[in-house]
């Protein structure tokens, strides 16, 4: 069974967070959230989503600054949910590293579509950089479209990190990796890793 995409809500306006949770939750998808910036780096860091969707008028920070901190270490797409309609503010947010803007008030089924968008974009990179859409080796098989590990035909079940260090990990195979870019890839930049090396064999 295929693990469930993890979203990151990341608003202050309850009522809008309810109504994103709600949609998304009948699509399948697993959600969680946050009301304030600190709260939603930790939550990136900690639960690792695979999208995230930012309001920019948090109570504690501007969400640019998140886009900027979360830009630093990772490509994850992150889609802006915003009241703000000026030209400059979408230009900021997309300069800075935004995969796309929406504006407040929008309809479910523009968001759906806009999140679909952005994760095929996202996991069309992940391919090209992987030079395929699976990989094999010993009986392992990891369907990186779908979100699959089989090891000889058997499913594998994991979680979500567990699923993003073996993924890692396989795109690094025949490698030399550093523990600290495995854990910053994991978890982000907040983690003292030390100068540990760790090499991929092949599993």
């Amino acid at each position: 069974m295929p693990a469930k995409l993890t979203i990151l809500i990341i608003e202050d306006e309850r009522s809008i967070c309810d109504f994103i949770t709600a949609s998304l939750t009948a699509q399948d998808y697993r959600v969680i959230t946050a009301h304030t910036g600190a709260s939603g780096l930790s939550l990136i860091t900690s639960q690792c989503p695979d999208i995230i969707l930012l309001d920019l008028g948090l109570p504690d920070m501007d969400g640019l600054e998140i886009i900027r901190r979360v830009r630093q270490w990772s490509p994850l797409p992150l889609l802006v949910i915003s009241a703000r309609t000026q030209e400059k503010d979408k230009v900021t947010a997309l300069d800075l590293g935004a995969d796309d803007y929406i504006v407040k008030p929008f309809g479910a089924s523009e968001l759906l579509a806009r999140i679909r968008t952005a994760l095929r974009h996202s996991q069309r990179l992940a391919t090209d950089s992987n030079d395929g859409q699976t990989f094999c080796l010993e009986g392992l098989t990891i369907d990186f479209t779908r979100r699959q590990i089989t090891k000889n035909g058997e499913p594998i079940h994991l979680t979500q990190i567990e699923y993003k260090i073996v993924v890692h990990l396989a795109r690094n195979n025949g490698r030399v990796t550093t523990y600290d870019a495995l854990m910053s890839h994991v978890w982000g930049p907040y983690v003292d890793a030390g100068n540990n090396r760790i090499f991929c064999p092949g599993f």
